[in-house]
């Protein structure tokens, strides 16, 4: 009876610390990832009513059983003399449509990501929380980059990365199941104070598709306006609310701090830790 008791005090307490989306259930008859994309592929659907399809969808709970359950990232700072620690919490994969079975990674544009974070009670990571992540994930991937195109910004594009991704992630898969933190999938589409530009145009950030080595093979980089979407580009969701040394405190709260912001950034203080949304 105390080994029940005591292993019933374990489970108890790993859940406490479990932390998850906060999202409908996903409908038995939605969309599965491959019907979802199927439709918007047609080239002659505009930007924002695509965004407008992958809003509403998202919204209605379609997406995966598995990234309900949010992976646990943690990190240290040595701040001021002292050791600083930090728990937070993060998508277990880039941001998907569709099922267990069958699911879409849906690049979409920055201002759609904070929309949907926000819907969420998230944000996007920053360039340090990325490498974190990676450093972090129990399946590292490949980088499988697609060669420059005029169709890399297209959904059958996007479909076919998918894919490739998702015949990489089977080699793992009895190793680590669904659920399991995974990275170098993906771009991450980041905070950062690039987002405005010396001009005060946006701009999308992007950095990441680590390698083995850890090193990343996009560095941070802001040349496009947030009108460019492509297939490489990943969205990783990160909730809001985390904890320094066991003391709830918020995301935004951390990366505008003087003091502790080296926990998130290494940009400096991110006051605009977002990208406005219309």
């Amino acid at each position: 009876m105390k080994y029940v008791l005591l292993l019933f005090f374990f489970i108890l307490v790993v859940d406490c610390h479990s932390q998850h989306l906060k999202l409908k259930k996903r409908a038995a008859n939605a969309l599965s990832g491959s019907e979802f994309s199927k439709s918007i592929r047609d080239s002659s659907l505009s930007l924002e009513k695509r965004e407008e399809i992958i809003f509403n969808e998202i919204q209605s709970g379609n997406i995966p059983r598995f990234y309900r359950k949010l992976a646990l990232v943690r990190d240290t700072a040595m701040i001021m003399g002292q050791l600083q620690t930090i728990r937070y919490y993060g998508l277990p994969d880039f941001l998907a449509i569709g099922s267990d079975s069958d699911y879409f990674y849906c690049p979409m544009r920055p201002q759609l990501a904070q929309k949907i974070a926000d819907l969420l009670g998230c944000s996007l990571p920053t360039r340090k929380i990325s490498d974190r992540i990676y450093h972090t994930a129990k399946v590292k991937m490949m980088p499988q980059p697609i060669p420059p195109s005029k169709a890399m910004i297209t959904v059958p594009v996007f479909e076919r990365h998918t894919r490739m991704v998702q015949q990489q992630r089977e080699q793992s898969i009895r190793q680590y199941s669904l659920g399991s933190l995974v990275d170098g999938n993906k771009k991450d589409v980041v905070i950062s104070n690039k987002i405005f530009n010396d001009r005060k145009q946006l701009r999308v950030v992007i950095y990441g598709w680590h390698k083995p080595d850890g090193k990343a093979i996009q560095p941070l980089h802001n040349g496009h306006t947030t009108d460019h979407v492509d297939y490489s580009h990943g969205i990783r969701l990160i909730q809001n609310k985390l904890w320094i040394n066991g003391k709830k405190s918020t995301l935004r709260a951390v990366l505008g701090s003087e003091t502790l912001h080296p926990l998130l950034s290494d940009e400096g203080v991110i006051k605009k830790a977002y990208y406005p949304v219309e």
